[in-house]
């Protein structure tokens, strides 16, 4: 069995759990990932941000780390990927203006392929308008988009996830472990605790 080829869309602030947490998550179970942003090339880098919910009426915003990218936006062709990622945070916002991007997106559903979306990432799939009739999680705060693009808002706890069909979506960085558990399964990723094995179907 093969591992998939997943594409992850990151930007400038992104979130830096979601995009730390789920690429390196896929490699440990054997995917290939490509991260790129636009306008840059494998080797560059991008600036996450860390954001924090420490009882003000939205999150905290600090400075995170420097993610380094694998691939080059100018080299990808959606058709060679099996999956795609899109983490949150503030990249969303601008990575919606570009029409590369919003094309690769929309690719993805227009193949029926999975694809991954948590936080602010549900602005990126509004501005493709792929949300139209689906249900889907994000951050609270972007429920309007998600209901102005034709989908309907899962309103659930910060630590879960929604599957609907091939997307899986998350409110934030607290649901890693279901939002991760939830994808895998949509790639058809196994995890055997007692033969110590992962599975990815073909």
């Amino acid at each position: 069995m093969r591992g998939k080829r997943i594409l992850m869309i990151c930007g400038d602030f992104g979130e830096d759990y979601e995009t730390m947490v789920p690429f390196q998550a896929l490699l440990a179970v054997g995917h290939t990932v490509h991260a790129v942003c636009p306008d840059k090339k494998a080797g560059d880098s991008i600036a996450t941000a860390i954001h924090d919910f420490e009882g003000d009426q939205t999150y905290s915003e600090k400075r995170g780390h420097n993610f380094t990218l694998n691939a080059s936006f100018a080299d990808i062709k959606p058709e060679s990927y099996d999956a795609l990622v899109i983490p949150g945070g503030r990249a969303p916002e601008y990575l919606r203006l570009n029409d590369t991007v919003i094309s690769m997106v929309r690719h993805f559903f227009d193949a029926d392929k999975p694809v991954a979306a948590i936080c602010h990432g549900a602005q990126l799939l509004a501005a493709a308008k792929v949300l139209k009739d689906r249900t889907c999680s994000a951050y609270p705060a972007c429920r309007p988009e998600v209901e102005l693009a034709g989908g309907s808002y899962a309103d659930i706890p910060v630590d879960q996830a929604i599957t609907d069909r091939n997307l899986v979506t998350a409110p934030a960085w607290p649901a890693h472990p279901v939002w991760l558990s939830q994808f895998f399964a949509v790639l058809g990723t196994e995890i055997s605790h007692g033969a110590s094995s992962v599975k990815s179907a073909a």
